[in-house]
């Protein structure tokens, strides 16, 4: 309410008489204290209203007090679904109450929809949706490193792939075969994948089934793969040293200058041969090469132009080398068999196969699994049947890699990056091997020491 213009000039004099009551009121002081002390009255004019020259306090403080921001909507909390055995995309949007319209939607206007129907058991989908049930998100986690996320936007469902990358630690362990190389492994607490890899990195130098001796020794330096401070897998082997009655074979992982990724010796020379020396993951041999073998099921004595590897049915079988199908099919004689054409000079036969992966004509690479082991045929148990042939000759599996060509070397100029890229693997080795030799050492005083 505004105040007649009489009544705000009323109001200033009675301002200016309090004053001067005040100062008459006040203690005397010095003159000094006096003259250094002085009042200033702001200057009002008489035709301004006092009360509009003072801001308002409530206006002042509403300017002074920050404005708060407006609260964000909580997100929507996501519903997880595990995949079941049997499980499709219809099942599992019904189970977390979404329509099949739903699964049509996500599916055609994604770009990685149609990869959503790759689902496996143990995989989680989850579901995320607005208050009126409406879709709103689709998570498929395809593993804990990889995560497919589908979001519905103005027009329609975009993807995005989330992957996530893991720590590499690095481990290493020793051990020593008192039976085989996989039970060595076990007990040096290596994972089945290493060991296998551990194979396949030597499988050109060393035949597993009749090379190993009880008191040879590995030596493994590789990588665990951690996520969140838990170790989800086995990493790649840096480096690895196996012993042979007494001969040392290193190798060491290298990545080359055409950015390829192999295993190497300290000279530079390729771990990977033209040709593995057993071709199957064994766990014993029952039959060598042989020209005058008894025939277990004809009892005749026929030449046995081969290698027979006993193993339990589904062994995988590995084809010896890059190579071509030639033939792949079903005798009476050697059940399911796969022959492959290997350059101009090699062929190599796998006999009595459970199950046939290739077909005639096409391409496969070493180590590439070509089939299992199986006892079709005239077999009397699982195993595979092994031959070579060097320009249409059977020759002897295991000392035909003799005669073979020369793996493939690093380029002189290339020596001096790898030996320094190795530098690091190469110390970790010796020091492995000076602990176990330190080991057996004492070892042995012991059992020598008296009673």
């Amino acid at each position: 309410m505004r105040l007649p213009h009489n009544h705000y000039v009323a109001a200033g004099a009675l301002a200016l008489a309090a004053g001067l009551a005040v100062m008459l009121l006040m203690p005397a002081a010095s003159e000094s204290s006096i003259e250094a002390t002085s009042f200033e009255t702001p200057a009002i004019a008489l035709d301004q209203p006092v009360l509009d020259a003072l801001p308002d306090a409530e206006e002042a403080a509403e300017e002074a007090a920050p404005v708060a921001a407006p609260a964000a909507p909580p997100e929507q909390p996501w519903q997880e679904q595990v995949v079941r055995s049997g499980d499709n995309l219809s099942l599992i949007f019904n189970r977390a109450g979404f329509s099949d319209r739903d699964v049509h939607e996500v599916v055609t206007q994604s770009a990685q929809g149609k990869t959503l129907a790759r689902i496996y058991p143990g995989q989680v989908i989850a579901f995320q949706a607005d208050t009126d049930g409406t879709l709103l998100g689709v998570r498929h986690v395809r593993s804990p490193l990889e995560t497919v996320s589908y979001l519905r936007g103005e027009e329609g469902f975009s993807s995005e792939i989330i992957t996530r990358e893991p720590e590499a630690r690095e481990a290493w362990a020793s051990g020593t075969i008192t039976s085989s190389l996989f039970m060595a492994g076990q007990d040096a607490g290596l994972s089945q994948t290493v060991i296998m890899e551990l194979a396949n990195i030597f499988g050109g130098v060393i035949d597993f089934v009749l090379d190993p001796r009880k008191g040879d020794t590995i030596h493994v330096v590789y990588e665990e793969l951690y996520l969140d401070g838990k170790k989800i897998r086995d990493g790649d082997i840096i480096a690895a040293s196996f012993t042979n009655q007494g001969e040392m074979f290193n190798a060491y992982r290298y990545t080359d200058s055409q950015g390829e990724v192999g295993y190497y010796n300290e000279q530079g020379v390729s771990m990977r041969k033209a040709f593995l020396l057993a071709p199957v993951d064994f766990t014993r041999i029952s039959s060598n090469f042989n020209l005058r073998r008894l025939h277990p099921i004809y009892k005749t004595t026929r030449p046995h132009r081969g290698t027979d590897y006993a193993a339990p049915r589904g062994t995988p079988v590995y084809a010896a080398g890059d190579g071509r199908v030639v033939e792949a099919g079903y005798s009476r004689a050697n059940g399911n068999y796969v022959f492959i054409q290997h350059g101009q000079q090699y062929v190599t036969k796998y006999l009595h196969l459970h199950k046939r992966n290739v077909k005639k004509g096409q391409r496969v690479s070493q180590s590439q699994v070509i089939g299992s082991v199986g006892s079709t045929g005239a077999a009397t148990g699982p195993h595979l049947h092994y031959e070579f042939l060097m320009n249409g000759v059977h020759r002897n599996p295991r000392t035909i890699h003799k005669k073979l060509p020369k793996a493939k070397s690093l380029p002189a100029a290339e020596m001096a990056q790898f030996r320094q890229s190795i530098d690091g693997a190469a110390n970790q080795l010796a020091s492995l091997h000076s602990g176990n030799q330190l080991a057996m050492s004492e070892s042995e005083q012991t059992d020598a020491a008296p009673y």
